[in-house]
C-alpha cells in the first residue's frame, strides 16, 4: 500500500493571522484530497514565511511559502501539488535562520499536531518524567540547581532555588501555578510552546509538581490567547486519558493534575500577586510582599510559580539528550534564550540560541535588517518597560549580566526594532501612557505618577529645553522607581531613562 501524501497546514496563531485557515479550508475541499492526510502542525517560528505549508512524499518532506498566493484557482489535489512543486519546494529545517539555533526548547514546534501524544513520546517526551517519578524529590531539585537555570519570565531568579523553597514548606497542600499572561508586546514564546508542543509545558509542570511536592497545578492564560486555551484544554485532557496527569500518574503514588484558569485581560496580573489573586476569584490587585508566594501563596498555600518557557525547559534539561544545555553561557546566564524579533524586521519570528549573541549578531544573522530597508535607530528589549538601546550599542550581549550593567532586563526575550523614522519622545510617553492604562491602582506612585509623567512629557515635546520640566520628570521618575508596588510602577522609569541616555536632544536638550 502506497504511504499517504501528507500536507503540513500550520494551525497557529501567528500562521492563521496570514492565511493558515483559508489555505487549509481551500486545500480540504479540492477534488482527490481523500489521497492525502492534511495534519495541522504548529509554525516553525520563522513568521515571514507563513503561512508555510509543507508537501511529505516519500519521507521526504518541503515547504513553500504561500502568502499571498489564491489557493481558490485549483480545483483538484494534483493541481496544487503541480504548483507547489513549481514554486521550488526547500527543507525549512537547512535554512540559516532554523538551522543556526540552538533548539533545545522549541525542538519540536513545527514538526508535528501538536496534540498527537505518541508524536510527543516517540521524539522524547515523557521519557524525563518516567525517570523523575523513579528518583528522590531532592535529586530533582538538585538537577536543576545545578543546570544553572533561571526564570525565563523577566525577574531572572534561579529555578532551583524557587523549587527547593516550596519543597521545604512542611505544608499537606502544595500549588504550582503556571504564569501564562504572556502580555508584553513583542514576546510569544509561550504561546508557540502552548499552541505548537503544549504536552512540553504539562510534562514541565508535573515534573516540578513531584520535585516540590504539589498536587494542585493551574495554568493562568491570558483571554487574548483563545487558540492556546483550545489546545491546552485538549491536552489536558489527553494527558489525563493517558494517565499522565490524575491519580498514581504511571503507575506511581504520585498524584497531580492541572485546572485551566482565563485571565481578566489585565497586564498587571502577569506580576505573580496579582495573578494569584485573579486565580482566587479576586481582583487583580498586586499583594504587599513577604510572604512569598513561595511560603505562602494561593489559597494560603506554598505554591511554586514559573512561566510557560521555564517549565517546558525542565524535561529536556533532565532527560539527558541536551546535556550541553548547562554547558552554555555562564553566570546567571545558563543555557538557550528564546528570543523574539518583531517589530521593523525583515525576517520576524523566534530565535533559540545561547546567550552569549550580541544584539548586532541577531539582528543581522536571523533579523536580516529592517523591513523597511531604513538603518536602525533604536532596539527596545524586554517589553514595553524595557530599555532602548540605539545603533551604536550593537555589540551588547544578550546576557543577564549585561545588561543588568546597562539598568537592563532580558525579560521574556522580546526584542522590537524601529529605524531611524521614530520619534523617541512619543515611545517615552508610550511607557508612562501604558503604566496608566495598566496600572491596578492599589499605589499612589503607578496610579498617580503615570498619569503626571504623560502631562510632563507632553511639555517637553513642545519645549525640550525646559529644565524645570526635565528636574521634575527626573524626580518623578526617581519616586515611581523607588515607592511603586511591584515593578509596573518601578520599572516605568527605564525606557524614559535609555531615551534620556542614549538618544540625547530626542525627549530633553542637553
Amino acid at each position: 500500500m502506497n504511504t499517504p501524501i501528507k500536507i503540513y497546514i500550520p494551525n497557529e496563531t501567528a500562521s492563521n493571522s496570514v492565511g493558515a485557515i483559508e489555505a487549509h479550508r481551500t486545500i480540504s475541499r479540492l477534488k482527490g484530497i481523500e489521497e492525502a492526510r492534511i495534519i495541522r502542525n504548529g509554525s516553525w517560528g520563522a513568521f515571514w514565511l507563513e503561512p508555510f505549508i509543507e508537501v511529505e512524499k516519500e519521507g521526504h518532506r518541503k515547504g513553500v511559502c504561500y502568502k499571498s498566493v489564491d489557493l481558490s484557482t485549483f480545483n483538484t489535489i494534483d493541481d496544487f501539488l503541480k504548483d507547489f512543486e513549481s514554486r521550488q519546494p526547500f527543507d525549512i529545517r537547512e535554512i540559516d535562520f532554523i538551522k543556526k539555533q540552538k533548539r533545545i526548547v522549541f525542538s519540536r514546534i513545527g514538526m508535528d499536531d501538536p496534540l498527537d501524544i505518541s508524536f510527543y513520546q516517540n521524539s522524547g517526551g515523557y521519557s524525563a518524567l518516567k525517570n523523575a517519578l523513579n528518583l528522590d524529590q531532592q535529586t530533582i531539585i538538585d538537577k536543576i540547581k545545578k543546570s544553572g537555570l533561571t526564570g525565563r519570565g523577566g525577574a531572572a531568579f534561579p529555578t532551583g532555588i524557587k523549587m527547593q523553597t516550596v519543597s521545604d514548606q512542611d505544608n499537606s497542600l502544595k500549588y504550582l501555578a503556571c504564569n501564562a499572561d504572556e502580555g508584553d508586546g513583542g514576546t510569544f514564546s509561550d504561546r508557540l510552546i502552548m499552541e505548537s508542543d503544549p504536552f512540553a509545558l504539562i510534562e514541565g509542570m508535573t515534573i516540578a509538581a513531584f520535585a516540590v511536592g504539589a498536587s494542585k497545578g493551574f495554568i493562568y492564560l491570558r483571554s487574548e490567547y483563545p487558540l492556546a486555551k483550545t489546545y491546552l484544554t485538549r491536552a489536558i485532557e489527553i494527558a489525563r486519558k493517558n494517565n499522565f496527569l490524575g491519580k498514581n500518574i504511571q503507575s506511581s503514588d504520585f498524584d497531580f493534575d492541572i485546572d485551566l484558569r482565563i485571565g481578566a485581560g489585565s497586564y498587571v496580573c502577569g506580576e505573580e500577586t496579582a495573578m494569584m489573586e485573579s486565580i482566587e476569584g479576586r481582583r487583580g490587585l498586586v499583594r504587599s510582599k513577604p510572604p512569598l508566594p513561595a511560603i505562602n501563596g494561593l489559597f494560603d498555600r506554598p505554591t511554586l510559580i514559573n512561566n510557560v518557557v521555564t517549565l517546558a525547559t525542565i524535561p529536556p534539561l533532565l532527560n539527558g539528550s541536551h546535556s550541553d544545555f548547562s554547558d552554555l553561557g555562564s553566570g546567571k546566564s545558563t543555557g538557550t534564550m528564546p528570543f523574539q524579533l518583531c517589530g521593523n524586521i525583515q525576517q520576524s519570528g523566534l530565535v533559540e540560541t545561547g546567550f552569549d549573541i550580541t544584539i548586532g549578531e541577531i539582528i543581522e544573522n536571523y533579523g536580516k535588517g529592517t523591513k523597511t530597508g531604513m538603518p536602525i535607530h533604536a532596539i527596545q528589549i524586554g517589553g514595553p518597560l524595557g530599555i532602548y538601546l540605539s545603533s551604536k550599542m550593537m555589540s551588547t550581549k544578550l546576557t543577564i549580566e549585561s545588561l543588568q550593567t546597562i539598568k537592563g532586563s532580558v525579560g521574556h526575550g522580546g526584542i522590537v526594532i524601529f529605524d531611524d523614522t521614530v520619534d523617541m519622545s512619543e515611545q517615552a510617553k508610550f511607557a508612562m501612557e501604558f503604566c496608566a492604562k495598566e496600572s491596578c491602582g492599589k499605589c499612589t506612585p503607578c496610579r498617580i505618577g503615570s498619569i503626571r509623567g504623560v502631562e510632563i512629557i507632553d511639555r517637553l515635546q513642545k519645549n525640550s529645553s525646559s529644565k524645570e520640566d526635565s528636574i521634575l520628570l527626573n524626580e518623578l521618575c526617581k519616586t515611581m522607581e523607588a515607592t511603586s508596588l511591584c515593578a509596573m510602577g518601578g520599572m516605568t522609569p527605564n525606557p524614559i531613562y535609555s531615551i534620556i541616555n542614549n538618544f540625547p536632544n530626542e525627549l530633553i536638550d542637553e
